[in-house]
């Protein structure tokens, strides 16, 4: 008889058994709100591995009793939706509300995601989307529009040693190991439930006495320097661009190297390229933002490895660009002029004027359409015309 796996087993099954995601299961917060009043709404989960996505759907499903139906995007498709669609109605028919679950739903094509759109809008389905890429840029507009988006973070080192600690305790196993090996395999997991509990059941199996030496040959991984959620991505990615503003192409090259080496999202590092390129190089090198754009698209089409070519040379070119906030000073002055005059009204000469009333009474009165004109009174409101934006 095949045995399910630790993780597994463990899955929480109501929300005061989950650890973790306090923002959203405290007191008076969202999902503890829809299990109360037990009336579930479409949701987007964005989240890393193993924060939770899958068992926070499966306990409001339980919980709101609702049927529920689980989906990969990796291995479904359109028929695999009309077929739960079919089965919606159904339930419908027969009162009973259904919850459709789709892990990964950023890997839905549009048209895939499209099918979704009219039963969300009626109440036939309540969508749960679970995926680790930022719904931004992964999940359609009018998905997003009609669906609640709650970002899952990653656990942290203590919510998975009480996780780990849990476990143990339902292995009874608790004299087999020890403190130093559990908290390693916290370390080891990168805030990843899943794989805290998966490095425990296989070290439970390698021996009696479970140490860190245990934990590090059955894990076959050292402790990750780099948490892709935690203070170190914040400390690296800042590195990276404040080497690129000092134009230190090797400390550049250096964190990037790190980014990559730990496994960061190519296209989070390609963003960040994209806002340098007009935040820091702008009107120095007007080609920079189009270069960056276009390691954006790069890596998108290519996948990696090989987009840590693009990476490095962009990086390179960036680091090397002479730089400018011109515009990004200019920006800052003009909208800290647009908050304090929100309401300036524009001059009249300047105005739109599509009817002989509107002429009449002054708007665009002498305006001449042609490039360069400037006229006596200017562009700007009277109020903030001596001002200097740029």
């Amino acid at each position: 008889m095949q045995r399910i796996p630790l993780a597994e087993r463990m899955r929480p099954n109501t929300l005061s058994q989950v650890i973790g995601q306090t923002h959203l299961l405290g007191d008076g917060e969202i999902l503890r709100q829809i299990v109360k009043n037990k009336e579930p709404v479409s949701l987007i989960f964005w989240g890393p591995p193993g924060s939770g996505k899958t068992t926070l759907a499966r306990i409001i499903a339980k919980e709101t009793k609702a049927e529920f139906i689980e989906l990969s995007a990796v291995t479904s498709g359109k028929k695999d939706i009309e077929k739960v669609i079919e089965h919606a109605k159904q339930n419908w028919n027969l009162q009973l509300r259904t919850i459709l679950f789709v892990d990964e739903i950023h890997r839905f094509n549009k048209a895939q995601q499209d099918a979704f759109l009219p039963h969300v809008e009626s109440g036939l389905i309540t969508l749960i989307g679970a995926t680790t890429e930022n719904p931004s840029f992964e999940v359609i507009n009018p998905l997003l529009s009609r669906t609640r988006v709650l970002v899952l973070e990653p656990l942290g080192k203590n919510e998975i040693i009480n996780i780990l600690k849990s476990a143990i305790k339902s292995e009874r196993a608790t004299k087999r190991i020890t403190p130093k090996a559990i908290d390693y395999l916290a370390e080891l997991s990168g805030g990843d439930a899943r794989v805290a509990l998966g490095n425990l059941e296989l070290s439970l199996s390698m021996g009696e006495k479970i140490t860190p030496e245990i934990v590090k040959v059955a894990a076959q991984k050292r402790v990750p320097g780099y948490d892709k959620k935690g203070d170190m991505h914040y400390n690296v990615i800042s590195a990276f661009i404040k080497s690129m503003r000092g134009s230190d192409v090797d400390a550049s090259l250096y964190y990037l190297a790190r980014m990559i080496d730990a496994g960061e999202d190519p296209k989070f590092i390609a963003r960040r390229m994209i806002i340098f390129a007009s935040e820091d190089i702008g009107l120095a090198g007007n080609g920079a933002l189009g270069l960056a754009l276009n390691a954006f698209q790069a890596v998108e089409r290519v996948g990696m490895p090989e987009s840590s070519y693009i990476l490095f040379h962009v990086a390179a070119a960036l680091a090397k660009s002479e730089k400018s906030r011109q515009t990004t000073d200019a920006m800052d002055r003009a909208m800290t002029l647009a908050k304090q005059y929100p309401d300036s009204p524009v001059p009249l000469h300047i105005r739109n004027a599509p009817t002989k009333l509107m002429k009449d009474i002054g708007y665009g009165k002498d305006y001449e359409w042609q490039s360069g004109f400037k006229p006596e009174q200017g562009f700007l409101p009277d109020d903030i015309k001596n001002n200097k934006i740029f």
